[in-house]
Order: structure tokens, then sequence, then C-alpha cells
């Protein structure tokens, strides 16, 4: 997978890390030091290699004994899995919640965490990583449980689950990226941000409209680009979705800010909730606009038709916040479109996007 990053455009459009789900951990020797098992014989070296490549490389574990497969957790081995994936020279971890609900303290009716134990359990590894020796980011997986936006870069996170697990279907894929976002755009900023799941661009459960929108709605919300797909072996359309340059410039645009639904506005109750289920018409409709400032005085926007057939789409620059006469580049095809007073009006394929970025 190092290979094929660092060789086929995804390094040079900004991808960075390869990252090691479950499954490689092979319990502790006498010492109590995580091994890794047959399938990951040295993982120092797996790690220097991947380093040779100018990329870097992630690892798993959960708070709990065991992680979601069975292998060993990292549950009162803390700081001693921090200081080995350290030494090992990892960059990245992914901590799972898992098997955590074992030893920390649930609702009864729910069976879901207490908020502070949860905290609690993520703090001792945040912590452990600061403790480490090297620079760590912490990505925390948790299911957007417990509102952890509001309290996960506190105990040291750089990325967060606001969702359950994605799957490769268009009905999964607009839930964890629209419905189950509103309102959290209040948690995201420069280190720190939502994360609702990987993306599945590439697997085969979806149309090339619906991988773009996935991709568009993913860099609007200033996510994780996290590609799920066989990096080894993938279709040109496919890597053009997943290195589309423009549109990954607006995922990592430095001032940080994730897109907000501006049409149709978002309801006080619903964003208060910052949690909706899936069915609720994808909440707000078939048509929706989201649009995120950015550093340059522009604003980047897409316009989503999750509807059957193709519509027309209107951004109301007054729904954005701006004024005027604006020039309009539409990202996905690499045009500029003209200036447009006032609003900006496109036709929308079904379950499509068209995304622009704003300039005056």
């Amino acid at each position: 997978m190092a290979d094929a990053m660092a060789s086929n455009g995804m390094k040079a459009a900004g991808y960075a890390y390869i990252n090691i789900d479950d499954t490689w951990e092979a319990g502790r020797d006498a010492n109590g030091m995580i091994q890794s098992n047959s399938k990951f014989p040295n993982m120092k070296a797996l790690a220097a290699y991947v380093h040779s490549k100018g990329l870097k490389i992630g690892i798993y574990s959960s708070p709990g004994p065991t992680t979601c497969a069975g292998y060993e957790g990292s549950y009162n081995h803390e700081a001693q899995d921090a200081k080995q994936y350290a030494a090992w020279g990892f960059d990245y971890l992914k901590y799972d919640w898992c098997s955590a609900a074992m030893v920390y303290a649930t609702d009864p009716e729910t069976n879901r965490p207490l908020s502070m134990t949860e905290q609690a359990a993520y703090a001792k590894m945040g912590n452990a990583l600061l403790h480490s020796g090297r620079k760590i980011v912490f990505s925390l997986c948790q299911y957007g449980q417990n509102d952890s936006g509001s309290w996960a870069a506190k105990v040291g996170g750089n990325l967060w689950r606001t969702t359950g697990d994605i799957s490769d279907r268009w009905a999964s894929m607009v839930s964890n990226g629209l419905a189950q976002q509103v309102g959290r755009e209040k948690f995201a900023a420069p280190g720190h941000w939502n994360d609702p799941d990987m993306l599945e661009i590439g697997n085969g459960g979806m149309t090339g409209d619906e991988y773009r929108t996935h991709m568009s709605l993913w860099c609007l919300l200033a996510s994780p680009l996290l590609a799920g797909n066989d990096l080894r072996d993938m279709k040109p359309e496919i890597l053009a979705i997943l290195t589309n340059k423009e549109v990954i410039a607006i995922d990592q645009d430095k001032l940080g800010k994730q897109a907000i639904r501006v049409s149709p506005p978002v309801p006080a109750d619903e964003a208060a909730t910052v949690s909706v289920k899936e069915g609720r018409s994808a909440t707000g409709g078939d048509i929706q606009i989201f649009a995120r400032p950015l550093a340059d005085g522009g604003h980047a926007v897409g316009l989503f038709n999750l509807g059957a057939a193709s519509a027309k789409v209107t951004a109301k620059w007054a729904d954005i916040g701006i004024a005027g006469s604006h020039k309009a580049r539409d990202l996905w095809k690499h045009a500029d479109l003209g200036a447009f007073k006032d609003e900006f009006t496109a036709e929308v394929p079904s379950h499509g996007v068209v995304m622009i970025k704003i300039s005056k």
C-alpha cells in the first residue's frame, strides 16, 4: 500500500499516512510489552520502510482489554504501548472503544459508556502519547458517543468519530456525512477534526456521481480523508476522484472551518441535538447546500441533489453571507464559470454534486 500511495499520485495529492487497523497484535512478552504477530514480523522495519517512501504510518488499539476482533488491547498498558509505538516509529494511533465497556462504567439502560469514564479512558492514552517521546496523531474511535466533539480535544484527540461505522452504500454515506454532522461544526478547528469515518470511494457499492458527492462532502466538512479502498488496484476514474487537488485544497484549507448547511436552514432543535437518525429525508430534503469560508477570503460551496432525478439547484449569496458579484470555479470540471450576481444555479445530477469555489 505504501508503494502504491507513493507512486500513484496520492502522495503528491497530499495523502501522508498508511494506517494498520485491527488484527496485528500477538499478546505481550514477560515484561508486558505488546508484540506483533506473524503478519507483521518486524514493525520497526516496516515503519522505517514506509518513512523511506516519504510517508507516515499508523497503528490501532483499544482502551479495553481486547480489540474489536478479539486481539490484545491496551487496558492497563497505556504507557507501555505508547512507548512501544514510538520506539517502532509510528506516527498515528486509532483507538477503538470495543471491549472498553467491559471494564469502564456504562449506563445500565443503554449499555453506553458514561461520559466521564469514557473521557478518562481516552485521556489515559492521550497522556501516554504526549509522554511517548514521539509526535503521534491520536484518533478517537468511539462512534460519536457522549457528544465527543465537546471533550475529545481536551484528552489529546486530533480527530474523533462522530458516527458509527460507514459502509459502501448511499444511505450509509448520507447518514454519516449529512444527517449526523449538523451542529458539530463548532467543534472543528485546526488540529482537531470531526471524523464521519473513512472514504468508501472505489469499493464498488456506489456510482461515480455518488463517490464525487462522498468526496465533496468530506472535504467541505474538513474531515480527515482516509481512503478505505485497495490502493494497488484502482480504476483511473476512482484515482481521479481521490486525487482531485482542487477539492482536497478545500479539505485542507488552513482556516479549518467546517461547512454548515446554509439551505435549507437548519432548525434550532436539530442543530442543538447534533445527531439525527438516518431516514429523516436526509435532514432537510433532497436539495441541500453546504458552504464554508476559506483562508483566502473565498468560500467553498457544495450543491447537493439527494433526489432520484436531476434538478436545478440555486445557491443564494445571501445564505452564504456575501453580496454582489462573485466569480465561481467548478472544482470537478476544473473550469472558471464566470461572475454571478446574488446567486449561482447549476443542474445537478441525481445523487450528485456541483462543487464551486467563490471568490471576488
